[in-house]
């Protein structure tokens, strides 16, 4: 493993130096250059001002090229970001990854079913007295939203238009506050610049929670919550007091060994794992192999994570594939009594840390009118399962069930 690819100190999973100093060996990230490339004249400018944090001048064109007063540049710190596995350092800014960036080519296709670049629980946290917070980007691929949380607290959403450049946070609360400004839970960003205001002070927020590291589906991404800070792993971290990582992949949480070896390299005080019903709907596995398959990523976890409490999670409520077997025969019950046989098994061997939470009991029937399309919760499905996510793990780490 590579140095610093795996920090654990105050910024984001994998945010340490090492992770970014090889970008210059990084081949062919969608043709994409890497911080050893020449930076060109037209960013030189902005660059150089993020870099040395100096104030802007007034009527200073930054970023979008719109004029701002009265606003100061911080410089571009990995030390701002968390929740990130690694951060490539890229001649438009710094981009947060959820897999090593240098290993893309060991996550295809394209980075896991090009996910892996996707910020879902990917946050910037400082401590300020600015009443402004401006923040600059690559134009963002698709329509997105960045939420502003202060002191635990979500103050400001903004919507932005696919191809915006810009975020504008103003009027946020008078004082010395701590800020988190959670990236889009559907795509993915380039950060190239940040300002408050010209009077006002800044300092990365280091966040020394114990961490907890979720593996999932798109139900774990959540691209339908109402906003990147109402998913439901940042709901039930900010409840349980966790560093969140959250490892949510839309349509390809397929158990790849990949996926057990980037677990298993991550700090974590707690790893949640919620599988199956990607797997259910790309019939990537039979019967026969799905527990070999989840035998093998518990394993490949356990040899870094011997006593770090794991917590597998089955299918919550699904609709027609309770009954409906899949083109291998699958169902969602037989799933999830193949997950509970599979966590008795290692249970038997001597693994005491090991824990199963039947989905039906965090997300059950009687909340399938919470559910968009017979499969995804909708933002008050999301709400709920955050809110409920503390007391049903509590219960799967004592052996209990609800009923």
């Amino acid at each position: 493993m590579a140095r610093g690819e795996f920090r654990s100190g105050g910024g984001g999973a994998g945010c340490g130096a090492g992770a970014v100093s090889g970008a210059r060996n990084v081949k062919s990230v969608k043709g994409v250059k890497s911080v050893g490339n020449v930076e060109n004249e037209k960013s030189a400018e902005r660059t150089e001002s993020v870099k040395s944090g100096k104030s802007l001048e007034s009527g200073k064109s930054v970023g979008n090229g719109k004029n701002l007063k009265n606003v100061r540049s911080l410089p571009l710190l990995e030390d701002w970001f968390h929740g990130a596995v690694s951060l490539e350092h890229r001649q438009e800014g710094i981009k947060p990854w959820r897999i090593p960036f240098r290993d893309y080519d060991l996550y295809p296709p394209d980075g896991i079913g090009g996910k892996a670049e996707i910020c879902s629980g990917i946050r910037l946290r400082l401590t300020t007295d600015s009443g402004v917070l401006l923040l600059w980007f690559e134009p963002l691929a698709e329509e997105a939203s960045l939420d502003c949380v202060a002191d635990g607290r979500l103050v400001q959403t903004l919507r932005l238009a696919a191809g915006a450049g810009e975020a504008r946070f103003t009027g946020l609360p008078p004082g010395v506050k701590e800020l988190e400004i959670y990236l889009p839970q559907n795509t993915g960003m380039t950060i190239s610049g940040l300002a408050i205001d010209d009077d006002a002070v800044a300092e990365p927020l280091a966040d020394r929670r114990p961490r907890w590291v979720t593996y999932g589906s798109s139900i774990t991404q959540c691209v339908a919550a109402s906003s990147p800070s109402r998913t439901w792993p940042v709901i039930a971290a900010a409840e349980m007091g966790y560093h969140l990582t959250n490892l949510g992949f839309s349509g390809n949480c397929l158990m790849e060994p990949m996926a057990g070896r980037l677990i298993r390299n991550l700090p974590a005080d707690l790893i949640t794992l919620c599988v199956g019903v990607n797997i259910y709907g790309a019939a990537s596995s039979s019967p026969r192999m799905f527990k070999p398959l989840l035998i093998g990523l518990l394993e490949t976890i356990r040899e870094k994570h011997a006593e770090t409490p794991l917590v597998i999670i089955s299918p919550i409520y699904g609709t027609e594939r309770e009954t409906e077997e899949n083109p291998l025969g699958f169902t969602l019950p037989l799933m999830r009594r193949e997950i509970a046989d599979t966590v008795k098994l290692l249970q038997a061997r001597g693994d005491r840390h090991l824990h199963y939470l039947d989905g039906l009991e965090w997300f059950g029937p009687a909340d399938g009118n919470l559910l968009t399309d017979g499969l995804h919760p909708g933002p008050e499905g999301y709400e709920l399962l955050g809110k409920r996510f503390s007391g049903r793990l509590a219960a799967a780490l004592r052996g209990e069930k609800l009923h």
